[in-house]
């Protein structure tokens, strides 16, 4: 059951049984940060009168402000026992992964020398890969830190558990993802992407300041959607997300593609993924700190001053980020995980969307994408 909302009333009723109608709601900002109204998330600095839309699986989302911001919150979007479910099972998988061929996940200035050098990576996109924190590896010998578990190491896992693993795939293809993509507009989505972060206590890296379709790049237009799930709660202390609301009406900044070097002319020396600039004027503020932190972040008042919003949140909740916008998150220091499970979709062949040929995800055969 779907009921969106105009200021005349309901627009149009998708389902034969009637459910309740959702008013609009009216909420002032005082300071950026997680506000909420009642059941829905805005985040503004000013009075905002909000498109409602209801979905009967327990979920309402603020379709307007996340077509103006880029970025929102769709609050208990899975429960409780769903998050535990998708915990332990990723726990299984860790208990069963060996450890033999360790991959750094690195976002900083040297992605292009570990991602964009790794048979591993490319090969991950329907797969289940491990892949370590920056600091979990002796580079001496190759292994793990003396006296670190496997399980503290990771930095994430993907990049197909939505194809791979049937806990994950549930949640993928439910109803309510299906539902909820298209409330937001999507039409013909599909799925190529899906992440498990760890965010580990003490030392769960930083992702540095980017745009999902940098990574996630298809034409004629950008049409990336991230779903960011908590799996549990995520905090200023544990590294929640931080978004520049706004910024999605920005050009994508640079490309990640496939060297032709490498792939075309066989140059086995070459790196096999690099960056492109897409913007000729590198003097901008968001170009200046593209793949790094803003100035004077780490510290949390630099990525305020830098445009930047926290998106605390509860485990269940779901964060809304449009693949143009501008995002980040700061070390866990703190002495709590901060799991998500992420998917990345986007608009499919349908809609004459095209995934570029030059994206570092292909599926072996031209297979498709799942769809939603």
């Amino acid at each position: 059951m779907l009921v969106l909302l105009s200021p005349r009333g309901p627009l149009s009723l998708l389902s034969e049984a009637s459910s309740k109608i959702i008013p609009f709601m009216f909420a002032r900002l005082t300071r950026p940060g997680l506000q909420r109204a009642g059941n829905l998330t805005l985040n503004s600095t000013s009075f905002r009168r909000t498109f409602a839309v209801h979905v009967c699986d327990g979920f309402q989302v603020d379709v307007q402000s996340f077509h103006d911001n880029g970025v929102g919150i769709v609050q208990n979007f899975a429960s409780q026992e769903e998050c535990e479910k998708m915990m332990a099972q990723m726990d299984t998988l860790v208990s069963e992964w060996d450890p033999s061929d360790l991959v750094v996940f690195r976002t900083d200035d040297k992605q292009t020398e570990n991602q964009g050098n790794s048979d591993y990576f490319l090969d991950s996109g329907d797969g289940i890969a491990f892949f370590l924190e920056p600091g979990a590896v002796d580079e001496a010998t190759g292994l793990l830190q003396e006296g670190r578990s496997k399980h503290l190491s990771l930095n994430k896992v993907g990049h197909g558990l939505h194809v791979q693993d049937s806990v994950f795939r549930e949640y993928s293809t439910s109803s309510r993802v299906s539902e909820l993509t298209r409330a937001l507009g999507w039409i013909d989505p599909v799925l190529p992407q899906s992440m498990y972060i760890f965010k580990q206590p003490h030392d769960g890296a930083e992702v540095t300041s980017h745009q999902d379709s940098a990574f996630l790049y298809t034409e004629p237009r950008q049409t990336c959607l991230g779903l960011w799930l908590a799996l549990e709660d995520a905090t200023l202390d544990n590294g929640c997300v931080w978004a520049r609301p706004g910024s999605h009406h920005e050009p994508i900044r640079r490309q990640f593609y496939r060297n032709p070097e490498y792939f075309e002319q066989g140059n086995k020396d070459a790196p096999q993924m690099l960056f492109r600039n897409l913007i000729q004027d590198d003097t901008t503020e968001p170009m200046k700190w593209e793949g790094k932190l803003p100035e004077g972040v780490p510290a949390e008042q630099g990525a305020y001053d830098a445009g930047f919003v926290p998106y605390e949140c509860k485990q269940g909740d779901l964060v809304l980020i449009h693949g143009s916008v501008d995002h980040l998150s700061l070390k866990n220091t703190s002495d709590k995980s901060r799991h998500t499970f992420q998917l990345h979709l986007i608009e499919g062949p349908k809609q004459g969307v095209a995934w570029s040929k030059e994206n570092w995800l292909q599926l072996a055969n031209g297979r498709p994408f799942l769809s939603l």
